[in-house]
């Protein structure tokens, strides 16, 4: 092999299989690919132990992708659950599965996962360094926390979530400038800011930078730079300390494209509607155009219970604005850990968010979904239209529930179905609707 990365090999106009794989997806040229990839923006997270992994493209000139949250905690220790929620969201079509397992033996899941996953896999080393060491949080070491970061890579895990934006010149700032409702609401970011206060120490995935580069370049992770100040609620957005911390990672990013490591940029959060595409633009400038990976945005904060919506209307206009990455929201936000169906919920109303940010970008044959749905619904082709639905169960079951038998109409217009009526009048024939 001439290459030690993906980005190595990109920056040597070397094309690599996974390179190929993303460009045959996409529908563009492997070169294309190669030298957005060695410009650092697109991001191909491929662990070389993922060997099973299904490469994909992060970026925003290329199909928008999604991320799905899931793993064992303290409330639900289940492993078989979160393993079936793995293959349901596979099966729905997600890009990336991270594993933000809090409990347990977490190692043997994230092998596991590994082992029989072909999504892209990240994880948040900070969370497992609790669980692996059993220690009180100012027990652990900074040779600890890059030790678990390790571990993660030699797994086969493909990016990692690592907060080193947030220094102890930020977390000082921070305090001397906190004029938030909702204060740090990043678990990772909390968790270091906090290891910080204790010790009196620097953020050690800051502070040992190049160490960490050197880990992920040796097993060609992705770093998703975690946004530890990222807005917990609509008052909190576009303050100083997320724009600092932003400032802070655009310097991360470039150290670790020197070094052949790619890099994801993590983002809010919750923001008003108006800001998003602000935001958005920011983000492209101050962290040198690499990919953005957003959490919603959620638009609203007072929609509990329902915040896929608010987090599919923040996620399209994010991703139309230059978002490449979306993590999922489900139902469940804020109030417990998610079940098989609001996952499935969050990961329905996540890829509709990501499908129509695709259109409005103007994506190649992004709408010919689209066209291919209204032809099957001006047939009234029934069975077209539920096998070209972006999630096919729930609209066969309603239409299956409000028509018993097999009827060109619905049960909302019957004979004054317009598509029926239209059809029949151009073709010369009568319209009935008594």
């Amino acid at each position: 092999m001439d290459y030690t990365t993906q980005m190595d090999a990109a920056k040597k106009r070397i094309v690599t299989p996974e390179m190929e794989a993303v460009a045959a997806e996409e529908g563009i040229s492997p070169l294309e690919i190669q030298e957005l990839l060695a410009a650092g923006q697109i991001a191909i997270p491929c662990n070389k132990l993922h060997s099973g992994i299904a490469p994909k493209g992060i970026g925003s000139v290329l199909r928008t992708k999604i991320n799905v949250n899931l793993g064992a905690s303290k409330d639900c220790q289940n492993i078989e659950v979160e393993l079936e929620k793995v293959r349901a969201a596979q099966e729905m079509g997600a890009d990336a599965i991270m594993d933000l397992s809090t409990f347990g033996d977490t190692r043997s899941f994230r092998r596991r996962l590994v082992r029989d996953c072909s999504a892209v896999l990240g994880t948040v080393p900070v969370y497992d360094a609790l669980v692996y060491y059993g220690k009180e949080l100012e027990a652990i070491s900074a040779q600890e926390w890059l030790a678990v970061a390790r571990m993660h890579c030699e797994d086969g895990i493909d990016f990692l979530t690592i907060h080193a934006g947030i220094n102890r010149a930020t977390a000082q700032r921070f305090k001397q400038n906190n004029n938030r409702i909702t204060n740090i609401v990043s678990r990772g970011g909390s968790l270091l800011f906090s290891w910080m206060e204790m010790t009196g120490q620097d953020n050690p995935f800051f502070e040992y930078y190049d160490e960490l580069l050197d880990i992920c370049g040796e097993y060609d992770v992705t770093l998703s730079l975690g946004d530890a100040c990222r807005p917990g609620c609509l008052h909190d957005a576009s303050d100083i300390s997320q724009f600092e911390e932003l400032l802070v990672l655009g310097e991360l990013t470039k150290r670790a494209w020197e070094k052949n490591v790619q890099v994801i940029i993590e983002g809010p959060g919750h923001m008003p509607m108006d800001q998003i595409e602000a935001n958005m633009k920011l983000q492209k400038t101050l962290c040198h155009g690499a990919p953005f990976y957003v959490l919603g945005p959620l638009v609203t904060d007072v929609a509990p219970g329902y915040d896929h919506i608010t987090s599919a209307i923040g996620g399209a206009l994010a991703a139309w604005h230059g978002a490449a990455f979306l993590c999922y929201v489900t139902p469940a936000e804020h109030l417990r850990l998610p079940t098989l169906e609001d996952m499935r919920e969050g990961i329905v109303a996540s890829k509709i968010a990501a499908h129509a940010a695709d259109i409005a970008k103007g994506l190649p044959n992004a709408r010919n979904w689209d066209d291919e749905m209204s032809r099957a619904r001006q047939r009234l082709d029934w069975e077209a239209m539920f096998s070209l639905a972006l999630e096919p169960e729930k609209p066969r079951r309603y239409r299956k529930e409000s028509m018993p038998e097999q009827e060109d109409t619905c049960s909302m217009c019957g004979n004054m179905c317009a598509m029926r009526n239209m059809n029949r009048i151009l073709k010369g024939e009568k319209v009935t609707v008594n």
